[in-house]
């Protein structure tokens, strides 16, 4: 539904987006997961016409130019530098963009009406959205792409600067929406949001692709082994074996079967004072392909 063919954009000297290359399916939920100055948002701009790629091009279904009208249509844009009306409520805001998209009428009202319950505003309807705490905004920012009901959503960071209510509420509502079919395109430096909502992941750094895949194959590939880390309440008899390495009394076991290795200990009788297990995941990925961590980058 959404092919990227050796995206390319620079600004002066500096490459935002280097030869990025993927396609998406209809349906599919996908991920660009990177650092802040990734290429993300360039790689996004790119792909809803917003930007010109220096060399590459953008094809939606059928072979479509995302800059045609017809074809924006489809396209719902969340972008992280927050798109609403302060000075406007947020019944205005949503009617303001369901215009935009030639609504009208009671179309026009039962989508707003729609969008506030989505949002979960349906009760700060007529509050300025000025007022509105930066959650609010966000998901009022996320209900105002998603006004005129298109079949592909592209959500920039929709979740920085949210407090923990708002951001539920963000995931459930991005998980609907997946549930539903629409085609979602999620750019995220949290790698349990892209864990979480994300069939298959690109990971990004300095505008440069690294990998792709499914999460599960992802951490198949490059996360490595789970880490048990046991502290026991003694040391354990001389001449144990134990199936790992003792520093102390902290038992440090790298292992595909974690849950193998645990039930092991608890045969040989040891006493486990605290037990801690640390699975592969993305940020295991990131430091494995970058040799740093999706934090520190």
């Amino acid at each position: 539904m959404i092919e990227a063919k050796s995206l390319r954009k620079a600004y002066g000297e500096l490459v935002a987006v280097a030869d990025v290359s993927f396609e998406i399916a209809r349906g599919e939920a996908f991920a660009l997961l990177g650092p802040n100055g990734a290429g993300k948002t360039t790689t996004i701009q790119m792909l809803v016409g917003a930007v010109s790629p220096d060399a590459g091009e953008v094809r939606l279904e059928g072979g479509q130019d995302p800059v045609r009208p017809e074809v924006r249509r489809r396209i719902g844009v969340a972008p992280q530098d927050l798109a609403i009306y302060e000075e406007l409520s947020a019944e205005e805001n949503l009617a303001f963009f369901g215009r935009m998209y030639s609504l009208s009428g009671r179309r026009l009202r039962e989508r707003v009406e729609w969008a506030l319950e989505f949002a979960g505003l349906a009760d700060r309807r007529k509050s300025r959205a000025g007022t509105f705490s930066g959650g609010m905004k966000r998901r009022l920012n996320l209900a105002c792409a998603l006004v005129h009901g298109p079949e592909i959503l592209f959500c920039d960071e929709p979740t920085v600067g949210v407090d923990p209510q708002s951001r539920n509420h963000i995931f459930e509502s991005i998980e609907t929406l997946k549930a539903e079919g629409t085609t979602l395109v999620y750019t995220t430096h949290y790698m349990e949001e892209a864990e979480r909502l994300c069939d298959r992941v690109a990971i990004l750094d300095h505008g440069r692709m690294l990998a792709l895949d499914t999460v599960p194959n992802l951490l198949a590939e490059y996360g490595g082994v789970s880490r048990v880390e046991i502290e026991l309440e003694e040391l354990p008899p001389a001449g144990t074996e134990l199936p790992g390495t003792l520093t102390g009394t902290t038992l440090l076991i790298e292992t595909e079967r974690p849950l193998a290795a645990i039930a092991e200990l608890g045969g040989l009788g040891l006493q486990l004072e605290h037990l801690e297990v640390e699975r592969p995941d993305l940020e295991r990925v990131f430091l494995h392909l970058t040799g740093r961590t999706l934090r520190d980058a």
